[in-house]
C-alpha cells in the first residue's frame, strides 16, 4: 500500500512539473460550451458545465500554485519560452469566461464582479510580462520556431474582459459610461491587437515550412479570436442605450463587428482543410491533448457570437448557423473530456490496483 501511494505520487508530481501554463483554455471552452448550450436552451447541460467549470476553476488554481511554489525554475522557463508565455494569458480569459457564466446562467453578480476584478487585475498584470517577454529576451528565437495561434491569446484575453465589463454594467460601483468605456478600450485595443498578430501568423504560415505536428490545435484560435471580437463588439452594441456616445457610433461598431465575424467565418474551412491535412495526409494520430482545448473553445465562441451577432444587428438568418455550431461544440468538447478521462485512467488506474 505505501508503495503504491509512492508511486502515484511520484507520477502525479511529475505530471505537476508539466502542466501546460495554457491549461486553463479547459476553463475557457468549458465555459463558453455552457454559454452555448444555454442559448439553445439545454439548461441542464448548461448548468452541468457550469458546476463542473467552478470546480475546474479551483482545481486549476490550486495545481497551477503548486507549480508556482514546488517547480518554480520550470515555471519561470515557461514565462520567459515566446512559444509558451501567452499561454498564462489562458488565466484572465478562463476567469472571465466563467464570470460570464456566472451573470448569463446563475444571474449571481457579486461573484461575477469578484472575478471581474481577477480578470481585469490579472490581465495588467500578465499582457505586460508578455510583452517584456517578447522585447526583452537576448536570445530571440526565429519567428517561425516562436509564433503560433497560441500569441493570439493575447487578444481573447482582452475581449474576455471587455464582455465581462459590459454584462456587468449597473452592478459595478462605477458610472455606467466608464464601465463602457473601458470596455470600448478593451474591444478596440484587441481588435488592434489581431491585425497586428494574425498578420505575422498567415506570414509565418505561407513563407515558412510547417510539418504536421507544428499546425496544432491552437491555431484554430485564428478563428476563435475574431469570435470573442465579434462578441465583444455585439455586447457593446446591445448595451449602446445606456450611454449615448455608443449611439453616436453605432454604425461603426456595427460594420467594424461584422468585419470581424467575416473573417472568422472565412477561416473556419481553412482550419477544417489544414486539419484533414495534418491527421489524414500526414497521419498525425488523434490522441488526447491539453492543446485540444484551444479548438473547441473557437467552436463555442463562434456559436455564440453569431447568436449575439443576429440579435444585435437584427439579422434572424444568421439564426441558421449557430443552431448548427452548438451541436458541433457540445460533441467537440464530449469528445476531449473522454480523452481526458481516459488519459487520466490510463495513466493512474494500473498504479492503484498494482
Amino acid at each position: 500500500m505505501t508503495h503504491r501511494k509512492h508511486t502515484i505520487s511520484t507520477t502525479f508530481l511529475r505530471d505537476l512539473s508539466n502542466l501546460s501554463i495554457a491549461y486553463f483554455a479547459l476553463v475557457m471552452a468549458t465555459g463558453i460550451v455552457s454559454i452555448a448550450a444555454y442559448n439553445f436552451s439545454f439548461f441542464t447541460i448548461a448548468n452541468l458545465l457550469f458546476y463542473f467549470n467552478i470546480g475546474l476553476y479551483l482545481y486549476l488554481v490550486i495545481l497551477f500554485f503548486a507549480r508556482m511554489v514546488l517547480y518554480s525554475e520550470k515555471f519561470m522557463a515557461d514565462i520567459g519560452d515566446p512559444s509558451k508565455s501567452p499561454g498564462l494569458l489562458t488565466f484572465v480569459a478562463g476567469t472571465c469566461v466563467l464570470g460570464s457564466q456566472f451573470v448569463t446562467i446563475a444571474e449571481n453578480y457579486p461573484i461575477a464582479i469578484t472575478l471581474f476584478y481577477i480578470g481585469t487585475t490579472a490581465w495588467f498584470f500578465l499582457i505586460y510580462i508578455v510583452f517584456t517577454v517578447f522585447s526583452v529576451k537576448k536570445a530571440k528565437p526565429p519567428i517561425n520556431e516562436a509564433i503560433s495561434g497560441l500569441w493570439l491569446l493575447i487578444i481573447v484575453s482582452t475581449q474576455s474582459v471587455s464582455i465581462l465589463a459590459a454584462l456587468l454594467v449597473g452592478y459595478l460601483p462605477f458610472a455606467a459610461e466608464q464601465v463602457l468605456f473601458f470596455s470600448l478600450f478593451m474591444f478596440l485595443s484587441g481588435c488592434m491587437f489581431y491585425i497586428i498578430i494574425i498578420t505575422l501568423i498567415v506570414y509565418r504560415m505561407s513563407f515558412f515550412s510547417m510539418k504536421a505536428e507544428e499546425f496544432a490545435p491552437p491555431y484554430w484560435i485564428n478563428m476563435g479570436a475574431v469570435a470573442i471580437s465579434t462578441l465583444a463588439g455585439s455586447t457593446l452594441m446591445l448595451s449602446a442605450n445606456n450611454w449615448s456616445f455608443l449611439m453616436e457610433i453605432l454604425p461603426f461598431l456595427k460594420g467594424f463587428t461584422l468585419f470581424f465575424w467575416a473573417i472568422g467565418t472565412w477561416w473556419i474551412p481553412l482550419i477544417v482543410i489544414l486539419g484533414i491535412w495534418r491527421h489524414i495526409f500526414k497521419q498525425m494520430p488523434l490522441k488526447y491533448n491539453p492543446q485540444y482545448w484551444g479548438m473547441i473553445f473557437p467552436l463555442g465562441m463562434y456559436t455564440v457570437c453569431t447568436v449575439k451577432l443576429s440579435h444585435a444587428l437584427e439579422l434572424s438568418f444568421l439564426m441558421v448557423i449557430p443552431s448548427f455550431f452548438v451541436y458541433t461544440a457540445l460533441a467537440a468538447w464530449a469528445i476531449a473530456c473522454v480523452g481526458m478521462l481516459y488519459s487520466i485512467v490510463r495513466d493512474y488506474w494500473p498504479l492503484a490496483t498494482k
